[in-house]
């Protein structure tokens, strides 16, 4: 017996590294799987796997980040397994630059493939739910680079911080049809980050693994919590963004007021804030300057964990 036995998963960008690694555990756990991905062969090959393995999977090929793909994912669950009852959404790219030197294009790619081909599969999944008068499941895939703010990924980290925001609404306007709605912000070293790492890192990593180690920033281990969210085990979670990584799981305070000056019933003068503005800073512990906030990441990819 799965968590999932009996429901139907969709999971986008489901080819590699941390999709692959969802759709096949939602399989494992009893779920039959819609594999989306951009990339046919990569998904034809991960629903290929999830069937050799006995589970059931059919591969939808197409950008989530257009309308006609995304409803089509909801079509084909339907058409094939009867229903739908979870949505992962994974699928994501990353063109990394600062600012200065961020072209139009690479801005827009970015928040399109992640925001937009967040919003289109959810819509899709949320209108089937709507209309069958079903509840439902939705992760969304957020990052520590938007919740914290990482150099050079502007577009990638506005675009996981609006997952974020973005998750927390749809939570709350599903609510009373039993739709939940959570994020998650994963860490770990899939094949394109990997080849960011040092070579002795990768060296080190690899030999750890032969020694038969549980390998922390694996891909796969982000997997069981999804699958968690994904099940009826968690009705009662809605509307929350979790860190995960190897066998952390971690849930993200929303941005909450700290501290506070007042200025006594009456419109500030620009001048005044001059002399006031640091109280809040004394009062909360908060940096006036800019800091890199990633460095209050409890597991460092690169550091102990």
């Amino acid at each position: 017996m799965g968590l999932l036995d009996g429901k139907v998963v969709i999971v986008t960008g489901a080819g590699r590294g941390i999709g692959r690694g969802e759709a096949l555990e939602c399989a494992a756990q009893g779920a039959a799987v819609v594999v989306a991905e951009f990339d046919p062969e990569r998904g034809e090959a991960v629903a290929k796997e999830i069937l050799a393995s006995g589970g059931r999977a059919v591969a939808v090929a197409g950008d989530v980040a257009d309308a006609d793909t995304a409803d089509a994912l909801v079509g084909t669950a339907v058409a094939e397994f009867g229903q739908l009852d979870a949505l992962v959404n994974n699928a994501g790219i990353l063109r990394d630059r600062t600012v200065a030197k961020l072209s139009d294009e690479d801005w827009d790619a970015v928040i399109r493939v992640h925001l937009r081909g967040h919003f289109l599969p959810t819509r899709a999944a949320m209108r089937y739910w709507r209309d069958a008068k079903r509840p439902g499941h939705l992760v969304h895939t957020a990052s520590t680079s938007g919740l914290l703010g990482n150099f050079g990924q502007s577009n990638y980290g506005a675009a996981k911080a609006g997952i974020a925001a973005f998750s927390t609404i749809v939570a709350m306007e599903g609510a009373r049809g039993g739709i939940t709605s959570n994020a998650i912000a994963p860490s770990a070293l899939t094949r394109m980050t990997l080849d960011l790492m040092p070579q002795a890192y990768r060296d080190g990593r690899e030999a750890s693994v032969e020694r038969g180690e549980f390998d922390f920033f694996a891909p796969e281990n982000i997997a069981p919590l999804v699958a968690f969210l994904c099940s009826d085990a968690a009705s009662h979670v809605s509307g929350k963004v979790f860190g995960v990584q190897g066998d952390s799981v971690e849930i993200f305070q929303p941005f909450t007021s700290v501290a506070e000056i007042r200025n006594d019933g009456r419109r500030w003068d620009p001048e005044d804030l001059s002399g006031r503005i640091d109280e809040l800073f004394t009062a909360s512990g908060i940096q006036a300057g800019p800091e890199n906030m990633m460095l209050r990441m409890r597991h460092q990819i690169l550091g102990e964990h």
